[in-house]
């Protein structure tokens, strides 16, 4: 992007309070276009589970989305399952039993745990750990047996045998592993969890501006070099409107509220 304006772009990292510190700061800056907000399906938990001090649909122009990466459901070795239907069996007939790990409350990985569980009907407990990597090494050392993580991060421990893949979350099957079933083919039909990012600005931006900040990065997502980066990063480029960004970050704001509630998540 500076390359592309010709103006050089700083990284501001403001974290705290799952995003909220860093998104609060964006919502009060001058809407000249020179503050700008990266944000993930984070901001549509957010407001779940946080009383934040601005609107998560209202306070921000909604400029392109980048990207969605998807989960993939794995399993212990250990445990005998090796496909959706097997895992839901044996959840049904052992309530309570099963534990899934993730990064921690609030998560992509405990939220798509939770949806699985209200979608399909199974009572697995959650165990939150301090990111993504001690949860995954509890999956492997068999603390816990089951996880629902990001393919990139999970592959190497598919192919080195210490976690069974049984499904991924996408709308679609996952290119990184094409010969595995997604979770709604696979027995929890309409299942979608899907992480994704993109880029946002102050409410009140001038239409030009977002015009031509979303039409700069929809040209990045198309170029060789973006493509690469994404890829290995097991996510896949996304084009939209600015528009039609906005009405998904409403959709994924009214998605995700029941999960949160339902789950009864609580931010820690």
């Amino acid at each position: 992007m500076a390359k592309k304006l010709g103006k050089q772009i700083f990284v501001d990292n403001r974290p705290g309070a799952g995003g909220v510190v860093g998104s609060d700061l964006a919502a009060k800056a001058d809407p000249d276009g020179y503050t700008l907000l990266i944000v993930s399906v984070a901001h549509a938990v957010d407001p779940w589970l946080y009383k934040e001090p601005y609107d998560p649909a209202k306070s921000f122009a909604p400029v392109s989305i980048i990207a969605t990466g998807t989960n993939v459901l794995t399993v212990n070795p250990s445990v005998p399952v090796h496909s959706v239907k097997e895992l839901l069996d044996l959840a049904k007939e052992k309530p309570g039993v099963l534990d899934y790990a993730s990064a921690g409350i609030g998560s992509f990985q405990h939220l798509s745990g939770e949806l699985f569980k209200l979608m399909a009907g199974v009572n697995i407990q959650h165990v939150p750990y301090k990111g993504g990597g001690p949860a995954m090494l509890a999956v492997i050392a068999g603390e816990d047996q089951v996880m629902f993580s990001s393919i990139v991060q999970t592959v190497p421990n598919i192919q080195s045998g210490q976690l069974r893949a049984l499904a991924t979350g996408g709308a679609e099957r996952s290119p990184i592993l094409p010969d595995l079933p997604t979770i709604g083919e696979s027995g929890v039909p309409g299942y979608v969890a899907t992480n994704w990012w993109g880029i946002v600005a102050p409410a009140g931006t001038p239409q030009p501006i977002v015009d031509k900040l979303h039409d700069t990065i929809a040209g990045l997502l198309d170029s060789a070099a973006t493509k690469k980066f994404l890829d290995n990063e097991g996510a896949a480029p996304v084009h939209m409107s600015a528009a039609e960004f906005g009405k998904f970050i409403e959709s994924e704001i009214a998605k995700w509220g029941p999960v949160v509630k339902q789950a009864g998540m609580k931010a820690e």
